[in-house]
């Protein structure tokens, strides 16, 4: 897309080619002049060598005006299959500043901004899949002149291997003070692509508070701050990865956002020695319930859990997950669970005469009918379960585990 010179080559030379014309003159004239002196003619030269008078001299030479404008450096002029994340970057030509217009091939313009230091287009949003753009830039040199250049370019076609970016959460939710920002994708991300899909990602929280991403699996990464959010607290949280590449030839699928509120704070903790539970809510303890934990044989864990699943009614069917002499089929009510692994918070009327004395339950946090039904109303998803003294850790993975390990360590999950 550069304009060129389009000067005569003899230029770079001044005069030697006009001189070699004049000289090749000289001779044909010469010969045409002698054969008139021997037929008697006046033999005065009718020319003379520095082009005063006889043969004509050389036209004037023009040069074409200097272009002033920009031009496409990356993508470059032409290119074809070009990301759909791709900024547009230029080179100014004579020309202090540029402004830039894009328009796709249907000539419809394409919203954007220039960065600050002016040399970078950056689209409002991502661009379309095998689609012609023309971007024209209109400079400005140092004295005032304007003049206008163009650079066009062609986007990828929508790629067959796309990754699905899952959210949990849906619009609107409102949550505990614990819950985590949870994105899985549809595959596994190798570790050398999960920097930039993180990049990719985007969360605001008002008010602001510290925060980081963590993988904690190959296949999902999850967003928690420094300490419980704000009760309150408004959180938007943004996908980016639509044209992203994921490695192996994949490439991301997915753009949105998720706005959610973080509800009140209710905090459970819940001490295997005392073996009750108290129950604090926006900073004032609201309730002490007797519990029963799991039984030396298959004991509670101990750890930083969250409210994963609500079940107003179901069935406890442990037959293949236990010994046949320990399986038991069993209608349960105000189940919260807390782990992957089957630990949940739940009614438990037949373990009445123990909760607050001797652990008897298969590992789940036993309490009263009148108490379950109390938690189950107050609680939601994401809030905090503090369970200690059991002597067991809890396994960072069986559940939504991000509180059960420290901020650095969390922190270290980060692939920037």
């Amino acid at each position: 897309m550069h304009a060129t010179r389009t000067s005569p080559a003899h230029l770079d030379v001044p005069g030697s080619h006009i001189r070699r014309r004049a000289f090749g003159a000289l001779v044909l004239v010469g010969v045409i002049g002698f054969g008139s002196a021997c037929s008697g003619g006046d033999s005065s030269p009718t020319w003379q060598a520095n082009g005063e008078s006889g043969a004509p001299s050389a036209p004037p030479v023009s040069e074409s005006p200097i272009p002033i404008g920009a031009v496409l450096k990356s993508p470059a002029e032409g290119a074809n299959d070009v990301p759909i994340t791709q900024d547009l970057s230029f080179d100014l030509v004579n020309a202090v500043s540029a402004t830039v217009k894009v328009t796709n091939a249907k000539g419809e313009d394409i919203p954007g901004e220039l960065s600050k230091d002016g040399k970078t287009w950056l689209p409002n949003k991502k661009l379309a899949y095998d689609t012609a753009y023309t971007a024209v830039f209109t400079g400005t040199d140092a004295a005032g002149k304007t003049g206008t250049t163009t650079g066009t370019f062609t986007t990828m076609k929508t790629p067959k291997n796309q990754v699905r970016t899952v959210s949990f959460m849906g619009e609107n939710a409102t949550v505990g003070v614990g819950m985590p920002i949870m994105i899985s994708f549809s595959q596994a991300i190798p570790e050398n692509y999960r920097a930039e899909v993180e990049r990719h990602l985007s969360v605001t929280a008002d008010p602001p508070q510290e925060g980081s991403w963590g993988w904690v699996s190959a296949d999902e990464i999850q967003y928690r701050p420094k300490e419980y959010w704000k009760a309150g607290t408004k959180i938007n949280y943004r996908v980016d990865h639509s044209g992203i590449k994921m490695g192996n030839g994949w490439w991301g699928k997915t753009d949105y956002d998720v706005n959610i509120t973080i509800g009140s704070q209710l905090i459970m903790e819940v001490d295997n020695k005392t073996k009750h539970m108290t129950v604090i809510k926006d900073g004032q303890k609201v309730k002490d319930f007797k519990v029963s934990l799991g039984q030396p044989k298959y004991p509670s864990v101990s750890g930083t859990m969250l409210v994963m699943e609500k079940l107003r009614k179901t069935v406890f069917d442990t037959y293949g997950q236990f010994s046949d002499d320990d399986a038991y089929r069993v209608d349960v009510e105000y189940a919260q669970r807390l782990t992957w692994g089957g630990q949940f918070i739940h009614a438990a009327p037949w373990s009445d005469a123990s909760q607050g004395r001797e652990n008897v339950s298969h590992g789940c946090v036993n309490v009263s009918q009148d108490a379950g039904k109390w938690l189950f109303e107050q609680t939601k998803l994401g809030d905090p379960v503090v369970v200690k003294g059991t002597g067991v850790p809890l396994t960072n993975g069986d559940g939504w585990t991000a509180w059960n390990m420290s901020w650095d360590d969390f922190k270290g999950l980060s692939a920037l």
